[in-house]
């Protein structure tokens, strides 16, 4: 006869399934909690702010939030791994800037040397690599702090922004190096379609494939990661590129929203950045989160700043309105159990 007390097979994987099942809908809950705080700003919204819920305003705050959703989604990839990247917000705005000064001419503040705007695209994307790659081998390989180091490179890429114009905005670029930003396909802007993609592609990257599966574990337990024959370096390498390329994407998007590209673009983004990802349910300690629900934190985020604009509320109020957010989104994650 079995011992008494002694717990069966058949007890222990039906323990095992409901602590599993019990994982899968605090996941999904974390995902969908920004669901209904969604709703109520869009009916807040469609009663109190004139001109809200029309489809010429909702397809601009698509089309403007879609660069903070790309460095939304580096910035994610990064935190899911234990680390952070505060020199996104750099790259957004030197990379856009050093491909535009190349194609333009010198009376549009370029450097005159009228190359194609493929170019200067180019170029752009490759800066993002490059600084993700010197980011990830100095962070990972050499052992440096990610917030100080990165935070070190935001400081050193804004000063080359800075100083590579004189301070000066770049301007009258070709529509080819607008296009990803100003274009428009099947009658929405490509940036909608871009970041759309991008959003749902990480999303079943990090769900179904290995790598993917890899980033979480990685982030959740270094070390029991390393043990399981994971190559942790190279990955974590992989994702600071990643991010890189990201962001300068994004960069490129808002220059071609705005037609220009000055030295001061990017600089405070990363707060709204950390802002939709933590509201979203990006762990900061790394292991947790999903492309979902920082999703809902980018759309909270922009349509609440709509919504505060078409009401004509000083636009200073919208950094206390970030900090209120990510305050009461922490209380959130605190109640539905996202601690460890």
């Amino acid at each position: 006869m079995p011992e008494t007390g002694a717990a069966s097979p058949a007890m222990s994987g039906n323990a095992l399934a409901t602590a599993a099942l019990r994982r899968s809908l605090l996941n999904s809950l974390r995902e969908l909690a920004l669901i209904p705080v969604i709703v109520v700003v869009f009916i807040y919204g469609a009663v109190f702010a004139p001109g809200f819920l029309t489809v010429d305003n909702l397809t601009n705050v698509a089309q403007y939030a879609a660069p903070l959703g790309m460095v939304v989604v580096a910035e994610a990839l990064t935190l899911l791994i234990g680390k952070m990247d505060i020199s996104l917000q750099a790259i957004y705005g030197l990379a856009p800037l050093v491909g535009g000064w190349l194609i333009v001419p010198v009376i549009n503040q370029g450097l005159g040397s009228n190359l194609p705007p493929v170019v200067g695209i180019l170029v752009c994307l490759v800066i993002g690599l490059v600084v993700g790659a010197i980011n990830g081998v100095l962070v990972i390989k050499w052992g440096f702090n990610a917030f100080i180091f990165t935070l070190a490179m935001n400081i050193l890429l804004h000063g080359i922004q800075t100083g590579l114009t004189n301070g000066k905005t770049v301007y009258h670029m070709p529509d080819q190096f607008l296009y990803l930003g100003g274009g428009t396909l099947l009658g929405l802007p490509v940036a909608i379609w871009v970041t759309s993609f991008t959003f749902l592609l990480v999303g079943i990257f990090l769900r179904y494939h290995r790598v993917g599966r890899a980033i979480f574990a990685i982030g959740g337990n270094l070390e029991a990661a390393r043990a399981a024959g994971i190559k942790v370096d190279s990955i974590r390498i992989g994702v600071f590129v990643a991010a890189g390329l990201l962001a300068a994407v994004a960069g490129l998007m808002t220059a071609g929203q705005t037609v220009s590209i000055t030295t001061d673009q990017g600089q405070g983004y990363i707060f709204d950045v950390f802002a939709a990802a933590v509201i979203g349910g990006i762990s900061l300690d790394g292991g947790r989160g999903r492309m979902l629900g920082a999703l809902t934190g980018v759309v909270l985020l922009k349509l609440f700043v709509n919504v505060l604009i078409l009401m004509q509320v000083p636009s200073f109020w919208t950094d206390a309105v970030d900090g209120a957010i990510i305050l009461i989104a922490l209380g959130i994650a605190r109640v539905i159990g996202t601690r460890r």
